[in-house]
């Protein structure tokens, strides 16, 4: 039953609602659509009865989620990770499948069920996990890679899963080759000639379609028009899709091959860039599809294999990801704070079940039973790697001797230092500031959260070691109250934010510089404490112009003079820039300033108004200048009175923009 217009609208809202709420709890939009989905489904509010619709449109969400994965997909990056990808990944895959077929083969189902739901039970989410590592900055300590690593297994582990449950779904018997008459079991022949179809396709894909995909790009881009390269990227991913559906194989499948494609291509980051608005909406459809499905008389009427389900999904789960992670060298709370990552189910758990209930090889119960389950472990796990610190703590004796050891270590190697300076992160800008403060005989010490970067800076002598610097006892350790100054080397205004706080909590006259992508967060930083702000983008067009100046022959000190004008002004004169077709989706949102120019015509009803009367500062818009016939441009103050044909130069953000200029121009 087609979905109608005011369900939609519905669907729309709720969406909406739930996902900004989710947004100001700092927790995943996934959670968001799941809870829309279980609140407006069929088995709650009812406002929509059939979730089949959507759920058609909704596959394409899994399309383009395959479809980025396989963008990511490279084999520099496997082989960097390799250790962790085939050798944790795999192990963590295998036990997990191997333990909840053993529980299904027990509970009285048989092997197809077993290896079904224990290979949805495998699958951990990438889209929650990556997110919620993201914005704790834990993507490169150990747990992080440990979890990146184990995930891209997963997402490898996916594509024979849908080759072999659709195969497992054929009758069983026996059927007899032609020419060669002779019998075989249907389900191998099938898996067979699965396999020999994959091998194919891959060979014809990655063979052939490298060769026509670099140039065919080439081809689209030559054209300059960023519609037709949407449209074509739409007709790679799609088209190499249906051809993999075609052979027999699945959808997902051909999406993942094309980005694999593309990802050897140089226009892999602006694909990924095109794509993300349409794999956003449709998984977001996807997850809201999967809450209409949770039937919440299932969580009463079933509750023990609920039950059963959530604890396979979770302690166990967790236990057996953190067992393995110590068994390849980890420590406890390193291999603990793994397994809260991993412990819940994922996306393509979803899309596992859903192959499983096509084929009709788990009872509806227990599918029914699984869902909720995976469901429930989803919602859960925000706040166990919320307060994954704190039940580290609890559970591994070992890890306050381990952080003792480290804040032992800190402490010791930061005591011969004093009026030093602190590197928060020890990258590429880390390192480079280093030198040179090691030229002006300026000693530092460096916190990262990278061991092997650590290892290798501090076995090369360098005054390096592991730690957090967005942790109090750790900047206490390493020598904050005898320091000259804390910079923050990494651009990431969350951890910049919590070092500020800190910092000015122990010891408030401290100075602390801070790097920034750009201009967008200077005032917040500013107003945090920094004592200065770094903008990347910014200092690079001040060195273009410094580097011109001189060039041109303007004496040294004048440029220097005016540099320094800039930076005090908080880069004021060279904030915001005018945008072209094509930079919206790599250059920003739509919070980030920009330049805009307006010119009052005959009607306008700004025309013989002052610039203060306007009150545009309501709107946070400002008159950066004005154009007037023959005239050089005038830079007004609030006095200024505004005459037809003026053209104004506006700076703000794009929202506030549109306000302002119909406030210009209609009153």
């Amino acid at each position: 039953m087609p979905i109608n217009l005011q369900s939609f609208l519905v669907l729309l809202a709720a969406a909406v609602i739930t996902v900004v709420l989710c947004r100001k709890l700092k927790l995943p939009a996934m959670l968001g659509y799941l809870l829309v989905g279980m609140l407006i489904g069929p088995y709650a509010l009812g406002f929509i009865q059939s979730s089949d619709e959507a759920s058609h449109l909704a596959e394409y969400g899994i399309v383009f989620l395959m479809f980025t994965l396989g963008l990511e997909f490279n084999l520099a990056k496997l082989n960097a990770m390799r250790r962790i990808v085939f050798g944790l990944g795999a192990a963590q895959v295998t036990a997990v499948l191997v333990c909840t077929a053993a529980a299904v083969l027990f509970a009285g189902l048989d092997w197809k069920a077993g290896l079904v739901l224990g290979g949805a039970a495998a699958m951990s989410s990438t889209a929650m996990v990556s997110k919620l590592l993201s914005d704790r900055s834990e993507l490169n300590a150990p747990h992080g890679q440990n979890a990146i690593g184990i995930l891209l297994f997963q997402d490898l582990a996916v594509v024979p899963f849908l080759i072999i449950i659709p195969a497992l779904s054929l009758p069983d018997g026996s059927i007899t080759i032609p020419w060669f008459n002779f019998q075989v079991d249907q389900l191998l022949f099938s898996l067979f000639l699965a396999a020999i179809k994959i091998v194919f396709v891959l060979a014809v894909l990655l063979s052939l379609g490298q060769k026509i995909m670099r140039p065919w790009f080439n081809l689209v881009a030559k054209q300059h028009a960023s519609e037709l390269f949407m449209i074509n990227i739409l007709l790679v991913t799609l088209g190499t899709a249906w051809l993999t559906e075609q052979a027999g194989l699945s959808l997902a499948l051909g999406a993942f091959l094309a980005g694999m494609l593309i990802a050897e291509t140089e226009y892999r980051y602006q694909v990924e860039d095109d794509i993300r608005p349409f794999r956003d909406l449709l998984l977001g459809l996807f997850f809201v599809t999967v809450g209409m499905n949770l039937n919440f008389s299932i969580l009463i009427s079933e509750w023990g294999l609920v039950l059963t389900s959530l604890l396979l999904l979770g302690p166990i789960k967790i236990a057996i990801i953190a067992g393995l992670a110590r068994l390849f060298g980890n420590t406890a709370g390193t291999s603990l704070r793994t397994g809260f990552a991993l412990g819940q189910g994922g996306e393509f758990a979803f899309v596992l079940l859903a192959l499983t209930a096509q084929g009709g090889l788990v009872p509806s119960n227990v599918l029914q039973a699984t869902t909720a389950g995976v469901i429930l472990s989803m919602l859960i796990t925000p706040f166990l790697i919320q307060h994954s610190d704190k039940l580290v703590l609890r559970l591994a004796s070992s890890e306050w001797m381990n952080l003792a050891a480290n804040l032992h270590n800190i402490a010791v190697r930061s005591m011969a230092a004093n009026g030093h300076v602190i590197l928060c992160g020890f990258g590429r800008s880390g390192q480079s500031l280093a030198r040179i403060l090691t030229q002006e005989d300026i000693h530092f010490f460096a916190l990262d959260l990278d061991p092997e970067k650590v290892r290798e800076a501090a076995a090369a002598g360098e005054s390096v070691v592991f730690g957090d610097a967005a942790k109090r006892e750790v900047l206490l350790a390493a020598g904050l109250m005898r320091a000259r100054a804390i910079i923050v080397t990494y651009a990431d205004t969350h951890s910049a934010m919590k070092i500020l706080e800190l910092a000015h909590q122990i010891r408030p006259e401290i100075p602390v510089i801070v790097r920034t992508q750009d201009d967008s967060d200077i005032d917040l930083l500013k107003n945090a404490g920094a004592a200065e702000v770094v903008a990347e983008i910014m200092e690079g067009s001040l060195m273009l112009a410094s580097h011109t100046m001189m060039l041109l022959g303007v004496p040294l000190n004048k440029v220097i003079r005016r540099i320094r004008e800039v930076r005090e002004a908080r880069y004021q004169l060279i904030r915001g820039f005018y945008r072209g077709l094509n930079e919206d989706a790599d250059e920003g949102d739509r919070s980030y300033p920009r330049l805009h120019t307006l010119q009052l015509t005959q009607n306008a009803h700004a025309i013989g108004y002052t610039i203060g009367e306007l009150k545009l500062e309501q709107f946070q818009v400002e008159i950066r200048s004005i154009r007037r016939r023959n005239m050089p441009p005038i830079q007004p103050d609030a006095n200024f009175q505004l005459n037809n044909g003026d053209v104004l130069v506006l700076l703000g953000e794009q929202d506030n923009l549109a306000a302002a200029e119909m406030l210009l121009l209609q009153g």
